[in-house]
């Protein structure tokens, strides 16, 4: 599994980071093929007082890609809401593969 994480219109720190790829270490026990996640961390409204902060994640296993984008006022909260997502995602696309093989 291939994991870059991008960081766009900032500089990530290390705490950050590191809550990124503990929530990426979980994929594999949704997915066992998967192939690569491409992570975009963004400021939005750069020129703007509100900043908001976009978590985008996009996933390619075999035959299939999957992507979501979240914004939320802090880092942390974008990328959670975004890889819960992902993973309904996956469920749901494993369930229905699962029903058709039946």
């Amino acid at each position: 599994m291939n994991v870059q994480l991008q960081t766009v219109h900032f500089a990530a720190d290390q705490k950050l980071i590191d809550h990124v790829n503990a929530k990426v270490e979980k994929l594999r026990t949704f997915h066992d093929k998967i192939i690569e996640v491409d992570i975009y961390l963004k400021v939005d409204n750069f020129s703007h007082q509100v900043k908001d902060k976009i978590a985008e994640i996009k996933v390619l296993v075999p035959k299939h890609s999957y992507f979501v984008k979240h914004s939320s006022k802090t880092f942390e909260e974008s990328f959670d809401l975004a890889f819960a997502s992902l993973v309904n995602q996956v469920k749901r696309q494993k369930e229905k593969q699962l029903a058709a093989s039946i």
